[in-house]
């Protein structure tokens, strides 16, 4: 599909927000028929540590997403300087609690605390965020128990979009072990496998140490890009072949002169790219809304893991 743009096609847009809105009524039709069979609605606690303006929104935005499909939520809210073992404490806590499926520790964390540490201490049937070794170590090995929220959305993205993974070319820039490495992973895995989620891609990982004047010889070759990297304009159209996909993943904050404020944008120079690609992400508005969607369907998934788990230890006794 092709939007007219001056005198040539320019890319089809996805629009994030709006396959994020049907992802929700699936899910609360879901949540509503897991309600019917005698099950209690699944519920997510945030924990949110220190004053990010970005945070508490992020928080705020999963929150009400909560609501929109069913899902019961609370956050709990702790001070900048809260130490790394009371926030421990408070997530064993959670863990413990039976009536709490999924527990989310908003990411940035203060300086003074250890995200692997964190992310680690979270039950690994209740990270909705997908972050625990065990899930990103299963996500590996085409065993996933709750898959790494942002890496499931473009997931749903290239799915939903109708975009062809099998074979192509893929270049995933970034490596983070939240984002670019579980993309990657889901993108070369074997779609024959037990959990039918494999992309089949030929995926290369660009990365800080890639040289820069190197970079355009890999997405040059690539029918699908994806970036997550987090410096504005990274990805531009003479980087970009004909035709190939862009999901944007990247989010900065950019003081824009013209209208005198900050503004987001993505990695992606968008008005540029967009002339040359088929398919492409905005920001804000493509990969954001779909990460906060995959929260939730993590959620349910978390809440039907530990309610098979219960069954089966009820059965065993």
């Amino acid at each position: 599909t092709f939007i007219p743009h001056g005198n040539r096609a320019a890319a089809y847009v996805i629009n994030g927000k709006q396959i994020a809105k049907e992802v929700q009524v699936e899910l609360k039709a879901e949540i509503d028929q897991w309600k019917e069979e005698g099950n209690i609605a699944p519920h997510l606690t945030a924990v949110l540590v220190g004053n990010d303006p970005g945070s508490k929104l992020y928080v705020k935005n999963k929150i009400k997403a909560a609501k929109s499909v069913g899902i019961t939520s609370a956050v709990i809210e702790k001070p900048q300087e809260t130490s790394q073992a009371e926030l421990l404490d408070v997530v064993a806590m959670l863990n413990a609690e039976p009536s709490i499926n999924g527990v989310l520790v908003q990411l940035p964390l203060p300086k003074h605390m250890n995200e692997r540490t964190v992310c680690d201490a979270v039950h690994p049937d209740k990270d909705v965020d997908g972050f625990h070794m065990s899930n990103i170590g299963k996500l590996c090995l085409d065993v996933p128990n709750l898959i790494p929220a942002t890496a499931f959305a473009v997931w749903e993205l290239l799915k939903r979009s109708g975009i062809d993974t099998f074979g192509k070319n893929a270049v995933v820039c970034g490596r983070s072990k939240n984002i670019g490495m579980p993309v990657a992973a889901l993108l070369h895995s074997d779609g024959d496998n037990g959990f039918k989620m494999g992309m089949d891609a030929t995926v290369t990982t660009c990365h800080r140490y890639t040289p820069a004047k190197n970079l355009p010889e890999f997405t040059k070759n690539a029918d699908i890009i994806i970036v997550a990297v987090g410096s504005p304009n990274l990805i531009t159209a003479d980087m970009v072949k004909e035709g190939a996909t862009v999901i944007d993943v990247g989010i900065n904050r950019i003081w824009d002169a013209k209208q005198e404020r900050y503004r987001l944008v993505g990695d992606v120079d968008f008005e540029g790219v967009s002339k040359k690609a088929s398919f492409i992400t905005p920001v804000p508005g493509g990969v954001g809304p779909m990460t906060v969607a995959m929260l939730m369907k993590n959620t349910l998934q978390a809440a039907k893991i530990q309610t098979k788990k219960k069954r089966e230890k009820t059965a065993i006794h």
